[in-house]
């Protein structure tokens, strides 16, 4: 018993030993608490507190915005790694970032063997901290403006959550998460938000990837008409975006606008006389040449809204609205459009296209490629470029033939000519008896010394002092008072729009 007694509790404490954990090493790379800070027009910092063993091989710092495939790999230079903390500057004042947009972003530290240590993650929203924002929640829409009072806010919420129930019911889906709503009552400020690739008579843009709206809305326009055209077709984008996500391929352009046109003001008598007068004088654009960005002079701008509208108004009258909402979700799928426009309404794209045109009465239009330029004037007395015989093929076409250009006279008794034969000839003596020179000073002091290249600088990877990030936005003109349109896009912000905006060319497409 007294040994019995005495093997439990070593058998106990052998248990504990081999379930003990071994003390293993500490890691070469320990990481902190990571921050990150922005300031608006200036810069986003990320900053890692970090200790690392030992010279890393290479130091990096991921980001990833909405929308995304995958993180921007950034290398730290070698500099950057001295000290307790790894930071990283991006330069955001060329306005290439717009307010709402989230960073999310940690650091891996490679050590000489190759193995990575990752950090953690530190998320962070670029603000615009010029104002001082006030936030109304609604039912989906989240309103941030600076000036004016509670009206105007109670105002956009209703607007903004009426037309996202109505873009939602009618494509199927369901909006649960916020679309936040920033309305601008300084022109310059808006177009400082949006950056300086923003045209001069937007007034409002939708970003979809990261689920928010700028608008221009000075305080007393709230109660313009115009509010309730600009804010349901901004945010119906960000619905479609919803319908049609997918990796493979996104709608043509034109399907998007030409919703959202349809939903926020229908397809009214001034874009039908737009459309009209444009299938009558030949002038209609493809809508395969509306699948991308859409013109930029107002006038074709216009039409190109017109167009978008006009093919969604035949899609809802020739075979209703369920084939247009079966159109925008099978692109969900990543279907070609051929696929979709074959499933949802029995034709391809080139099918529809066709009885679009043939109902409008309209030729199909003219498909225009790269265009040689239209040869310019010459020179007094000078017919064409006259080719050098010495390095030039003269052509059998006769003088002044436009399938050659050969030369002026080719008649012995040209003078000109006998100078430029006479010339060839000597610089051709001249030619052998340099050959034969270089030739005979060869056979009689052979080179011995090697050739030596020049050496040629590395090849170096610039990488840009910021990432690139894109989105895909969606920008809607305000209305502009001039009665002719221009024909070039304005140069200066145009006036803004009156409380009631005129009809003809269209307010807001």
């Amino acid at each position: 018993m007294a040994r019995g007694a005495l093997a439990l509790p070593v058998l106990l404490l052998a248990a504990a030993l081999i379930g003990a954990p071994s003390v293993a090493a500490a890691d070469p790379v320990t990481f902190g608490t990571p921050t990150a800070t922005s300031s608006f027009g200036k810069s986003l910092v990320f900053e890692q507190p970090a200790t690392i063993s030992g010279t890393p091989k290479r130091i990096e710092i991921l980001i990833t915005t909405p929308g995304a495939i995958g993180p921007e790999v950034v290398p730290l230079p070698e500099v950057a790694a001295v000290g307790p903390t790894l930071t990283y500057t991006m330069d955001l004042a060329n306005g290439g970032v717009v307010p709402n947009t989230t960073f999310t972003a940690r650091w891996r530290v490679v050590d000489p063997t190759g193995t990575a240590w990752l950090g953690p993650t530190v998320s962070h929203t670029y603000a615009d901290d010029r104002f001082d924002w006030k936030t109304l929640n609604g039912k989906v829409v989240r309103v941030h403006w600076y000036k004016g009072g509670q009206a105007l806010g109670e105002k956009a919420v209703k607007i903004g959550d009426d037309a996202i129930a109505a873009a939602a019911s009618l494509l199927g889906v369901t909006e649960t998460d916020p679309i936040d709503f920033f309305v601008y009552a300084d022109q310059q400020a808006f177009y400082d938000a949006l950056g300086p690739g923003t045209r001069e008579n937007v007034g409002g843009q939708a970003h979809p990837d990261i689920r928010t709206l700028f608008a221009l809305i000075a305080p007393d326009e709230i109660d313009a008409g115009w509010i309730e055209s600009v804010v349901p077709h901004e945010l119906t984008h960000v619905v479609f975006a919803t319908a049609v996500d997918n990796p493979y391929h996104e709608p043509p352009h034109w399907l998007n606008e030409g919703l959202a046109v349809y939903l926020s003001d229908g397809y009214d008598a001034s874009f039908k006389s737009i459309v009209e007068n444009a299938a009558s004088d030949g002038s209609l654009m493809p809508l395969s040449g509306l699948a991308g960005a859409f013109p930029t002079t107002q006038d074709r701008f216009f039409l190109a809204y017109g167009e978008s509208v006009s093919a969604v108004d035949r899609i809802v009258r020739v075979d209703g609205r369920d084939a247009l909402v079966k159109l925008i979700r099978s692109y969900h799928d990543g279907v070609s459009d051929d696929e979709a426009f074959t499933a949802a309404l029995g034709s391809d794209l080139a099918g529809f296209e066709a009885d679009w045109l043939a109902e409008l009465g309209a030729k199909p239009p003219t498909r225009l490629g790269p265009q040689p330029p239209p040869a310019g004037p010459l020179p007094a007395g000078w017919s064409g470029p006259r080719p050098n015989p010495s390095f030039e093929v003269i052509g059998s076409a006769g003088p002044g033939s436009p399938a050659s250009p050969g030369p002026v006279g080719t008649s012995p008794s040209s003078s000109t000519d006998w100078y430029i034969r006479i010339g060839a000839v000597i610089a051709g003596l001249l030619l052998i008896a340099a050959r034969l020179f270089v030739y005979r000073r060869r056979r009689v002091a052979p080179a011995t010394r090697p050739l030596v290249l020049p050496q040629a600088h590395p090849l170096s990877e610039e990488r840009p002092a910021t990432p690139t990030w894109t989105a895909s936005d969606w920008s809607l003109p305000r209305a502009v008072d001039d009665p002719e349109p221009p024909a070039d896009p304005p140069t200066a912000p145009p006036p803004r729009p009156a409380a009631d905006p005129p009809t003809d060319p269209p307010a807001q497409p």
